[in-house]
């Protein structure tokens, strides 16, 4: 629990500050006064002052904000009591419109380059992660409609060797090839000599879903139990290698996968080795809802555990880190607009937010897996804080932007007295948006 409460707050800290630095140096570069830069909102617990900028660190750490001369419609949202001053050269809205929109726009910028530096970094210092097997295993082989059907005919554990004859030497080579596969005929080739071809469709979504019931085999050891989850509570132990379950003699992680998900809220008998011992484990895995590449939503079960994986690691030099740093944050930012996207459209369950403990639980399990693997995580949520932070809500960094847009369309700015009111109409569809995600986050927590 103190692993999980400290992790979360060094990384919401680190990513908070990160985004706010942005604004804070944008700010200066045109000569806007910056009275206080708080990580935090509410009252202030402690800080110092340098120059004119006070620094702070507020009571409630859940965001942060940088008060600027002139913005005296935003302050009291933020959190700082208002300062009675004169108007000055130096205030936000004495700036040309170009100043405000590159302050405005600073933070949001800022964390798509921590994000970028940090897997650029991680790729220079640990290589990139290569899972070396080619072995195959066909998730969900129960349903195995249309296009998927000929995956049937693929033995678990077949030894990949090639796709459209291009040979694979690890898992990174079969899902690179898997990227570019477009419509038509994929061939894979296996060393038995066995191929077995698959149409795949025109349709993306459902071609994507077809490509992600061929898995990599791996055996079916638990790496990680999450605390609190079905599975700590069912007493699964990280290292067990599961051997059966729902009477199923089990091979591979991904048959033990099927099985839980087909088995939301309902008890399902395992049988996990350890130490040499076999152990009977009665489980309940959790139902939660999967939207499906074909749109379709559907109920699964989850325990809470993840695969125990012995990746290699392949040394990069930095113009292939710096490719895999942008390529990361860019895949992850369409992913992150089309998830927001489905969300609007109902394409996407609501009960898929997650909130604060839900990003200190991650955070915490991430800390314990190691700080490469923490690094990636902080690298992750500062793409989300930057892509929810575009959001046209006032109160908002997009917000903001749509008033600037605003102005230039019409060619004077909105009133004090408009901005206030649509800030506070933002406020309230942001407060809404995390008692909601905090709503999930208590559903999650006591399994409903």
């Amino acid at each position: 629990m103190l692993t999980t409460l400290i992790a979360f707050l060094i990384v919401i800290g680190v990513l908070v500050f990160v985004h706010e630095l942005g604004h804070l140096i944008a700010a200066k570069s045109v000569d806007i006064a910056v009275p206080r830069f708080s990580i935090g909102f509410g009252p202030r617990v402690t800080g110092f002052r340098w120059g004119e900028t006070e620094y702070v660190i507020s009571a409630l750490p859940l965001g942060g904000y940088v008060r600027m001369a002139g913005m005296e419609d935003t302050a009291a949202l933020e959190g700082g009591e208002e300062l009675a001053q004169e108007p000055s050269d130096r205030d936000f809205d004495a700036k040309p419109l170009w100043a405000r929109i590159w302050v405005v726009s600073a933070g949001v910028l800022m964390n798509f380059l921590f994000a970028i530096v940090v897997v650029t970094g991680v790729a220079l210092v640990y290589g990139e992660s290569i899972n070396p097997t080619t072995r195959v295993a066909i998730a969900r082989q129960d349903s195995l409609p249309g296009a998927a059907a000929p995956l049937g005919m693929i033995p678990t554990g077949a030894e990949l060797e090639s796709i459209n004859q291009v040979p694979v030497e690890n898992w990174n080579d079969v899902l690179e090839l898997f990227a570019d596969a477009g419509p038509g005929p994929l061939t894979l080739g296996f060393s038995d000599g066995q191929t077995v071809t698959l149409d795949l469709p025109q349709e993306e979504r459902v071609r994507v879903s077809v490509l992600q019931r061929i898995q990599p085999f791996a055996e079916p050891l638990i790496g990680g139990v999450n605390t609190g989850s079905p599975a700590d509570v069912a007493g699964i132990e990280e290292g067990d290698r599961v051997i059966e379950a729902d009477g199923r003699p089990i091979r591979s992680w991904t048959e033990f996968v099927d099985v839980i998900r087909a088995h939301p809220g309902e008890e399902v008998a395992l049988v996990v080795q350890r130490g040499g011992e076999e152990i009977p484990i009665t489980v309940t895995p959790e139902p939660v809802q999967e939207q499906l590449p074909e749109g379709e939503r559907l109920e699964i079960g989850r325990l809470g555990v993840s695969q125990q994986l012995e990746l290699d690691h392949r040394r990069v030099g930095l113009g292939e880190a710096l490719r895999q740093g942008w390529e990361t944050t860019w895949g992850t930012s369409t992913a992150i607009v089309r998830l927001v996207g489905d969300l609007f459209t109902g394409d996407a369950s609501p009960r898929s937010l997650g909130g604060p403990l839900t990003i200190g639980q991650i955070s915490g399990e991430t800390a314990r897996a190691g700080l490469e693997v923490m690094l990636q995580w902080m690298a992750l949520l500062s793409v989300n804080l930057a892509v929810l932070n575009l959001l046209p809500i006032p109160v908002l960094d997009g917000g903001q932007l749509l008033f600037l847009f605003v102005e230039a369309v019409r060619g004077r700015p909105l009133s004090v007295e408009q901005r206030l009111r649509l800030s506070h109409v933002g406020l309230i569809i942001v407060v809404g948006i995390m008692v909601w995600a905090i709503t999930n986050d208590f559903l999650r927590l006591f399994g409903i």
